[in-house]
């Protein structure tokens, strides 16, 4: 692999990314119209989707691990096997979620103020399609399709923003219609995603070895999934303990510090299959610190901008009222939420060469994180803190046992 090559598909994947953001975020101009209790049940949900989708974060890298290091027609076949075989799998895990939503509806709905109980159900049924839509994305992301992968990203953008402006700027519906929207934007991924994986849906397939697959997809998931948690959970713990009207604020600036994580997500997204094809072939190709390199840098330049003129990205999507309370947060998020970019980039590295004895660890930060947000909430500011000094304990952990890998490699190849 060569630089050119890796800056010109991440490039291409950055371009497609913060088109498909900039899509995203001004859904949230038009989405802010709604009263802010209602914006605040809206941003909630979404993280809510983000977290239904953890059972699957680690899907997304096994596929692209083994879409990547299939080499031969043989590893075709069980590409195809395990394809079919976890969205039947996947959707057993969600028919399991939906019923306990069911049973505990009582309990949410006046947890999470959701007035309307179809902004509710609505999540539930996305919650299926986030199921499917990393299997879709690894094997485009492991075959390194990037083309496609990008473009998926914009026209998933266009859909949702679209599906907002006749939800809630034409016809007035509130979370709920802003929830279908979302829900229309992945039902388009799901479509595409299929007709380009045509090969996996039919054909000849190799039945699927189970224990040998969760014995892999079991620690990507926990070592995805922590950083997931850790990017989406705060939201939550302030729509559970704050008051309706102070949580779309918070929300506000919320936005702008994931913005962070997601505007540098395609260097990772294309390091990921790289990493898993040069460990499979055992060559020596390393982009981790092309990655890395640049995600500190475009990182680093993004929070110096938030600090220096923190209204600036609120002014763009959110009117006046939103600017006294959001605008003083979010160089808190900007700053907070870099170690966690930067260990999202290291823990996906650890994950495509296999090197799962982070695991353990990633996720006692992860609920140490969790368990501190409950019982230490008073302030926002106090939230944020808490998502900092919890994402430096991750990038630590993240740092120490990539050098520990990279030392053992080196001892080995020597």
């Amino acid at each position: 692999m060569s630089k050119a090559a890796f800056f010109r598909q991440s490039g291409w994947m950055m371009v497609a990314t913060v088109a498909g953001g900039a899509l995203m975020y001004a859904v949230h101009k038009v989405a802010r119209i709604m009263p802010k209790e209602q914006y605040g049940v809206f941003t909630t949900l979404l993280q809510i989707v983000t977290l239904m989708g953890i059972p699957a974060v680690g899907l997304q890298g096994v596929f692209a691990q083994q879409a990547a290091a299939a080499l031969t027609k043989g590893h075709e076949r069980e590409l195809a096997g395990v394809f079919r075989g976890v969205l039947r799998g996947t959707f057993g895990i969600w028919v399991l979620m939906a019923g306990v939503v069911f049973l505990f509806r009582g309990q949410i709905l006046p947890a999470l103020k959701i007035a309307n109980p179809a902004a509710l159900w609505i999540t539930v049924v996305i919650g299926l399609a986030a199921l499917w839509r990393p299997i879709a994305l690894g094997v485009l992301q492991g075959r390194q399709n990037f083309l496609w992968l990008g473009s998926i990203s914009v026209i998933e953008g266009m859909v949702r923003f679209g599906g907002v402006c006749v939800a809630v700027g034409m016809l007035g519906h509130r979370a709920a219609g802003a929830m279908t929207a979302v829900l229309a934007g992945i039902l388009v991924v799901l479509v595409i995603g299929g007709g380009l994986e045509r090969d996996c849906l039919r054909g000849a397939a190799t039945p699927m070895a189970w224990g040998n697959w969760l014995r892999r997809v079991g620690p990507l998931t926990l070592g995805l999934g922590a950083a997931t948690f850790m990017l989406s959970a705060d939201m939550v713990f302030v729509q559970r303990f704050f008051s309706e009207t102070e949580t779309g604020f918070y929300a506000a600036a919320g936005m702008i510090g994931r913005a962070l994580v997601y505007f540098t997500g395609p260097l990772t997204f294309v390091m990921f299959p790289k990493v898993a094809r040069s460990s499979a072939l055992g060559e020596k190709s390393d982009p981790l610190w092309l990655a890395l390199g640049a995600t500190a840098l475009a990182g680093g330049a993004a929070a110096l901008g938030c600090t220096l003129f923190p209204a600036l990205p609120l002014r763009v999507v959110y009117d006046a009222s939103f600017l006294p309370i959001a605008a003083p947060l979010v160089p808190w998020f900007a700053w907070c939420m870099l170690p966690l970019t930067l260990s999202n980039v290291l823990i996906n590295s650890l994950m495509a060469r296999s090197r799962f004895a982070v695991v353990p660890w990633l996720v006692l930060v992860a609920g140490g994180y969790g368990v501190t947000l409950y019982f230490r909430h008073e302030t926002f500011q106090q939230v944020i803190q808490t998502l900092g000094g919890f994402g430096l304990l991750l990038f630590g952990l993240s740092v120490g046992f990539t050098w520990i890998g990279q030392a053992k490699a080196k001892a080995e190849g020597g």
